[in-house]
């Protein structure tokens, strides 16, 4: 188990370094440790992963509401790189008694925390138990709100506790959106069609929407919600109390 030192040390190792460099590390430490695959910075980061590991683990949230397009995207993926890809799907239970009790729109009402924490945090919350270490694709470009603060390698604050440490890998910090689609294009990295269509960050169906030119990549979700609000709880941690 790494102690708050040995993070901060870590993180002093890792700050500013080539993704590569911290997926390296990251792969090295933890052999219980995964990606959290759903856009494009994701397989940037599968791509990058294999050729250092090739068995790595790969989750996506299934939250039931994802485009079409999407589901046949993570088929692509897991074809291009012939890897499993564990889907992971909301509690029936807690989600027939939500959806009966609210309907399938209740986020245009009352916000999307709650469908969000139903279909996306509990989900994850049972994998990332199971879990010593997990990579994300976050980047600090992508919400000037929550996550300029965010570094390298962090204890993951949202989903530790006393029992159980989870430490939380950002190899994207510092990337652009250009540059992720740079590397998309050089290493011809599989990506969802619907950044075809004017999507740039995808998430459920009936909370996306294409975003105009000049737009923040973040303005076509959860739109009818203010800026600061735009986490859907996965990140949790970014959001200051």
């Amino acid at each position: 188990m790494m102690t708050t030192f040995d993070i901060k040390q870590l993180q002093t190792e890792l700050e500013h370094k080539n993704p590569r460099v911290i997926l390296k590390k990251a792969l090295e430490l933890f052999d219980n440790i995964a990606i959290s695959f759903s856009g494009a910075e994701d397989v940037v980061l599968i791509d990058m992963a294999v050729s250092i590991r090739k068995d790595i683990q790969v989750f996506s949230l299934d939250t039931g509401r994802l485009h079409p397009e999407t589901y046949r995207f993570i088929e692509k993926v897991r074809k291009h790189y012939q890897i499993d890809i564990e889907l992971l799907t909301p509690d029936r239970d807690v989600l027939d008694s939500f959806v009966k009790k609210k309907g399938l729109f209740s986020f245009y009402e009352d916000g999307h925390q709650e469908c969000c924490g139903i279909r996306k945090v509990e989900p994850l919350k049972r994998k990332l138990v199971h879990l010593d270490a997990w990579i994300t694709g976050q980047r600090k470009d992508q919400s000037l709100d929550t996550r300029q603060d965010i570094p390298e390698v962090q204890l993951d604050t949202a989903f530790s506790n006393a029992e159980h440490q989870l430490v939380k890998f950002n190899p994207l910090l510092n990337w652009s959106s250009a540059q992720v689609w740079d590397y998309i294009e050089a290493y011809q990295v599989p990506y969802n069609e619907l950044h075809e269509k004017g999507f740039i960050s995808i998430g459920c169906e009936p909370c996306t929407r294409p975003v105009l030119p000049n737009q923040h990549e973040r303005a076509g979700r959860w739109w009818w919600e203010s800026e600061a609000k735009k986490e859907c709880g996965l990140h949790a941690g970014n959001l200051k109390k």
